[in-house]
Formats: C-alpha cells, structure tokens, sequence
C-alpha cells in the first residue's frame, strides 16, 4: 500500500505498469478534507462558514501539503520516471501535495477513519495554527479590496491559470492592483488560488504602505 501511494504515474508509465497513486490520492484528499473541516469546526465554533471556507483552504492548500510534506520527507520515497526526476520532480509542491494525499488514502483503507484523523490531526495543528495567525479566516479578496479602496488603488484584478488533468486541476492566480503583480496563489480550485493570492497581495500591500 506504501509502495502504490508513492507510485507517480511517470514512473508507472515508464516500467510499463497500470497502477499509480492517484486514485489513493483522491481518496485521500476527501479524507483529508473532512477532517480539516471537522476539526476546524469543533475548534472554532464562533467562526461561520464564511472564515471556516478561507480557513480551511489556508490548511489544505498545495503549498501548506507540500511543506508538510517536506517536514516528513516523503519526497525522498517517492517514485519518479527519469523525466521527472531530472526536472526536480521530488521537491515539486504538486508531487509532494499529492503524495502526502495519497499516503492519507491509505492510512485510511488500511487502519479506518479513526486511526487515520489522529494521525492527521497531529500533521496538519500546526499548519492550521500559523493558517490562523496569518489572518487565513478572513476572506483575503475582501481585505485586499477594502485596504486598496482605502489606498485610493482601485479595484484589485486576477488572472487564473490551470494545469493538470480534469480531475486533478491545479489553480494558479495572479493577484494585479493597477497593472502590477502583487502576488500569486496556488489552489486546487480557482476560488482557493484566489483567496491564496488575495492574501499575500493584502500583505504586500500593508507592507509597502504601513498604516498608522
């Protein structure tokens, strides 16, 4: 089950096999999602579904699962065709992102959901405590509007990009306040890479025009 949840699909189209950790990536991204949302709903009970949504895509974002991913240095196990290793596959957020979802997926199937959500629990507090202190409740595309407005910058722009399969799309936004790039999010959805940016662009923002 190990050895199926670190399988790339470079690496199986290259040995000529048919199996590839994508479908425990898939499981495991429902899974992984449900506890996060589980627990940021018993955690943050004041919060309504307008700071959970943000909140919870500060956790489970491609970036947040790669570094998770990079503190338990699953990309030394994944397996790579020679084309993405080359390429520096083993250090790319998608591959690490996917990765730690499908090694969820079979912790899942292999000890239940139970065993599973205390295993991730202890993975993601952390991340979901600095999503916290960055502000990552608040709805990012309504701060960089309001603080722009106040700016007299106008009204901020996205443009979205994706890549990837139709059932594993990866989201890429640029965040563009009077023609400049602020910031770029990344997502699994466009709303995600949105909010992603939103953020960073609100930061940039308060950090090149301080207010007293």
């Amino acid at each position: 089950m190990l050895e199926l949840a670190f399988t790339h699909r470079s690496f199986a189209y290259e040995s000529g096999s048919k199996e590839t950790n994508e479908r425990l990536e898939f499981l495991g991204d429902s899974v992984l999602g449900l506890i996060v949302t589980e627990s940021l709903y018993k955690r943050y009970p004041d919060f309504d579904e307008s700071r959970l949504s943000p909140l919870r895509s500060g956790v489970v974002n491609m970036r947040a699962l790669a570094d998770i991913a990079r503190g338990l240095q699953l990309g030394s196990h994944i397996r790579l065709g020679k084309g993405e290793e080359v390429t520096g596959g083993r250090d790319k957020h998608s591959l690490l992102a996917d990765a730690l979802e499908a090694l969820i997926g079979a912790i899942y199937l292999q000890f239940g959901f139970t065993k599973c959500s205390e295993i991730v629990e202890k993975l993601i507090t952390p991340t979901m405590d600095s999503a916290v202190a960055r502000g990552a409740g608040l709805d990012g595309k309504t701060a960089l509007q309001e603080l722009a407005a106040a700016l007299g910058k106008g009204a901020p722009e996205y443009v979205v990009s994706e890549e990837g399969p139709d059932h594993d799309k990866n989201f890429t936004a640029t965040a563009m306040l009077a023609g400049q790039v602020l910031s770029q999010g990344v997502g699994k959805s466009k709303r995600e890479a949105e909010q992603v940016a939103a953020r960073g662009a609100y930061e940039a923002l308060k950090i090149a025009f301080p207010q007293p």
